[in-house]
């Protein structure tokens, strides 16, 4: 499909002043709406994560237009200039490097400034990797929960991870390939046995959804190098607990210990018995001290 060709054939129309927050492809060029092309072709400026980015997007189409960076590192600092040039009556589109602005970027703080200005914002629709990864994965889609990114030390990602074991829904993270190993593991211990779906390069050519428990799925990736390209991990809600009593709580821990380290097990029994995981880590202490 030739992308610019398409571009050729809109018609730039003259935007009303105001910052539109605008979808781009999280993979496949050719994902660009065109309402989204239609503003890109006529707005004054692009505020982009990454100018690199942008320009090799904006290249396909045959698009033209000032970039101006606007990230974490200079996001205070440029947001100014970029109220200045609002109440200029400007047209200022905001892409981040894939999907749509304000999920995990650092959009919203101008999206809020802007409001609060009482200047116009409008938000352009389109592809976004998570709800993608969800479709795809295989896991209920009824309810879902969007954490962003997990904090990159294990500690605090199994603190981060704690409020969750017991939430019914599916849960969709992003994550780095390079600590995939690592955080699969984590969630393992923490969540015990849930199905997840490891889902790379959404849209692209070389997509792939790899699904199993977490724990085949963090031994699978500690084995093989670190996979390349963006991933999306999407968990699936925990199954229903059943009602154990300590006696039988404590038959499951001798169960698992069996050929499972104590957090392991103490993590998967908790969500099967819909226990606090602290209980549960106290019989399996009890257990241990019972030499049983």
């Amino acid at each position: 499909m030739d992308l610019a060709h398409v571009a050729q054939n809109i018609t730039p129309e003259a935007l009303p002043p105001g910052l539109y927050v605008t979808a781009t492809p999280i993979g496949n060029a050719a994902d660009l709406t065109l309402r989204a092309l239609k503003t890109l072709i006529s707005c004054d400026t692009i505020l982009c994560e990454d100018t690199r980015v942008t320009s090799k997007l904006l290249a396909i189409y045959g698009i033209s237009k000032p970039l101006r960076p606007y990230h974490d590192r200079n996001g205070k600092m440029a947001r100014p200039g970029i109220l200045k040039d609002l109440a200029a009556g400007k047209a200022l589109v905001l892409v981040s490097d894939a999907g749509l602005p304000l999920i995990s970027d650092p959009g919203f703080p101008l999206l809020r400034a802007a409001q609060e200005a009482g200047f116009k914002v409008e938000v352009l629709p389109g592809a976004n990797a998570a709800l993608t990864a969800l479709a795809l994965s295989g896991m209920p889609p009824d309810r879902f929960w969007f954490g962003g990114f997990l904090p990159t030390k294990s500690a605090a990602r199994k603190t981060a991870l704690e409020p969750l074991v017991g939430l019914d829904a599916s849960l969709i993270f992003y994550e780095s390939p390079k600590r995939l190993g690592p955080v699969l593991q984590d969630l393992a211990e923490v969540l015990g046995v849930r199905r997840i779906a490891v889902c790379r390069e959404l849209t692209k050519r070389f997509e792939e959804i790899v699904s199993g428990t977490g724990q085949e799925l963090a031994e699978h990736y500690a084995a093989v190098p670190p996979p390349k390209g963006e991933v999306v991990l999407v968990i699936g809600p925990p199954e229903s607990p059943v009602c154990l009593d300590d006696a039988q709580i404590q038959a499951r821990l001798a169960e698992n210990m069996a050929d499972m380290s104590l957090k392991q097990a103490v993590a998967e029994v908790s969500v099967i018995a819909g226990r606090p995981k602290r209980e549960v880590y106290e019989l399996a202490l009890a257990l241990k001290r019972d030499g049983t």
